[in-house]
């Protein structure tokens, strides 16, 4: 028989005694994240985002690809058949799908073959000023002195000449006006946008207490430069190279319905644009489809900029 007074005395002492407190549940602590990390989390939870890098994607793979899309060639032509033909917009896909142009061409084919030379040049324009403008404006802003007053006074006078203008007449000395002419006549007045974007980053970034400290410890102006100014003052040049190259595309656009810019036999969506005025009251369609292409991919990458712009902005967020 169990003795009940023992028992009872270890059921008491286990009641009093003192808990047995183990070391706390480390907390768990959330990841630092830079401004990067901040501005793709916002990013993700965009749906301008997400609608723009839709489209461009598309637009790429279009102008990478164009015979996914279509197997009919943009420059072939049936006068007899298809002069003017209405589109059949039960046809998805097909040649007749968006119907012909006064040439009888397909508007569908061109359409999508036109795509590639719109989109290189914009991207290529893009790429091209961002380059010259944030190596230029991060040169004047960081040496300031006389290097900020040659180049920014540089700037000044190739920011007063009207930008369309002028690329006009660049335009004018070239007799072939390929993609890469109108690309260098773009970039060569382009860049100052960039050069001023850059050169007031960077003025303000090198006030930082890392620049600082990276000049006490010994660092070389190059590594300052891309090691810790031009990580740090990219995030509004990215912004306005983004919209700037939405602007670029219906500059060129601009440039090949005036008669200045892309030509024949090229396809281009300003070519067709120009072309399709003239046949506005008895075929609109072929002004139509080019038109609306274009004004989605405008604004498809004006979009990815104001959604890049608002997660790179923390006053915006």
């Amino acid at each position: 028989m169990p003795d009940v007074t023992k028992t009872a005395t270890a059921a008491v002492e286990d009641a009093i005694a003192p808990p047995t407190v183990g070391p706390p549940p480390a907390a768990k602590q959330d990841k630092a994240r830079s401004l990067w990390g901040d501005a793709w989390a916002d990013l993700r939870r965009n749906p301008y985002f997400i609608v723009s890098s839709v489209l461009i994607a598309l637009l790429l793979l279009i102008s990478a690809w164009p015979t996914l899309f279509t197997g009919a060639s943009p420059t072939a032509g049936d006068l007899v058949h298809h002069f003017l033909g209405k589109p059949e917009l039960s046809k998805i896909g097909s040649a007749e799908w968006l119907g012909y142009d006064q040439q009888g061409r397909s508007v569908y084919a061109r359409l999508i073959h036109g795509t590639r030379a719109s989109v290189t040049v914009g991207i290529a324009v893009t790429a091209i000023v961002t380059i010259i403008g944030g190596v230029m404006g991060m040169i004047a802003g960081y040496f300031g002195g006389w290097v900020d007053v040659v180049l920014s006074r540089l700037t000044d006078v190739f920011f007063g000449i009207p930008f369309l203008l002028g690329a006009m007449v660049v335009l004018q000395a070239f007799v072939e006006r390929t993609v890469w002419v109108v690309v260098f006549a773009l970039a060569f007045l382009g860049w100052t946008q960039i050069t001023r974007v850059m050169r007031g980053a960077v003025i303000t970034v090198k006030q930082a207490d890392y620049v600082h400290a990276a000049k006490a410890l010994g660092a070389g102006t190059t590594r300052i430069l891309f090691r810790h100014i031009l990580p740090n003052a990219m995030a509004p040049v990215i912004v306005v190279a983004t919209i700037a190259l939405g602007g670029y595309i219906s500059a060129e656009a601009t440039l090949s319905y005036l008669g200045l810019g892309l030509a024949a036999p090229t396809v281009s969506w300003g070519v067709d644009i120009s072309a399709g005025v003239a046949q506005i009251r008895v075929a609109p369609h072929v002004l139509l489809w080019p038109s609306i292409m274009l004004s989605i991919t405008v604004l498809a990458f004006i979009m990815l900029g104001e959604a890049v712009r608002n997660a790179l902005d923390p006053k915006l967020r």
